[in-house]
């Protein structure tokens, strides 16, 4: 019986957490969500179950409502790095999920990185 993608893309996304969770404890996570209309990211505490930071194209004040293409994600991308340096966090790892590093995701990524997160 073949796998559904949605089956391999929970196989990815748990092979990829926990590689990244076995080398990376004690440091918060940058989780990323790509739908087909949005982009999220979440600044996430795993020891205490917390969400530090958050950004998405949902927000009104990023100007980027309900879009999805690059220029949105480096965007929500700047925006998590401001709000993880307001929440004192420097340093975290890169959770892209079941989600390849091209395009949204690795424009949100190197938008983070310019923006001062560390990963």
């Amino acid at each position: 019986m073949a796998n559904s993608k949605r089956t391999l893309f929970l196989k990815r996304r748990l092979r990829v957490r926990n590689k990244l969770r076995k080398m990376n404890a004690g440091r918060a996570r940058l989780s990323v969500h790509r739908s087909n209309k949005n982009i999220s990211a979440q600044l996430i505490d795993d020891v205490n179950g917390v969400t530090l930071a958050s950004a998405s194209t949902l927000e009104k004040d990023l100007g980027v409502v309900g879009k999805n293409n690059v220029d949105a994600a480096a965007k929500v991308g700047a925006a998590i790095a401001e709000r993880a340096k307001k929440a004192g966090v420097e340093a975290c790892y890169f959770d892209r999920g079941g989600f390849l590093f091209h395009g949204k995701v690795k424009a949100l990524a190197e938008a983070a990185r310019e923006g001062g997160l560390k990963f």
